[in-house]
């Protein structure tokens, strides 16, 4: 067999990329925010953190909030027919 080649990020290059006005410090508000059980959120990804970053297929879906688990969130959310449950981290959450 033929061993995938890429890694989670494969084929990204302008999905998850920051638009040129964007740019520049990460805001620590938008960091650090809190979210309330069975809030809607919408999942845009900030590309200067990598850590606790979604799957490419679920960029720009809307979820609701199921609870915490450490520093990030479960976002609930529809996946053609399936709802699953993403860990995301609240800096690639936008409140809705």
């Amino acid at each position: 067999m033929v061993q995938r080649i890429g890694g989670t990020r494969r084929k990204t290059r302008n999905k998850l990329k920051k638009g040129f006005r964007r740019k520049g410090k990460l805001s620590l508000t938008r960091y650090f925010q809190t979210f309330n059980k069975g809030d809607k959120v919408s999942l845009v990804a900030e590309p200067s953190v990598q850590k606790g970053l979604y799957f490419r297929r679920f960029h720009g879906l809307i979820g609701t909030i199921e609870g915490t688990q450490g520093n990030c969130y479960k976002v609930k959310l529809k996946d053609s027919n399936k709802y699953k449950t993403v860990i995301v981290h609240p800096v690639h959450l936008k409140k809705v």
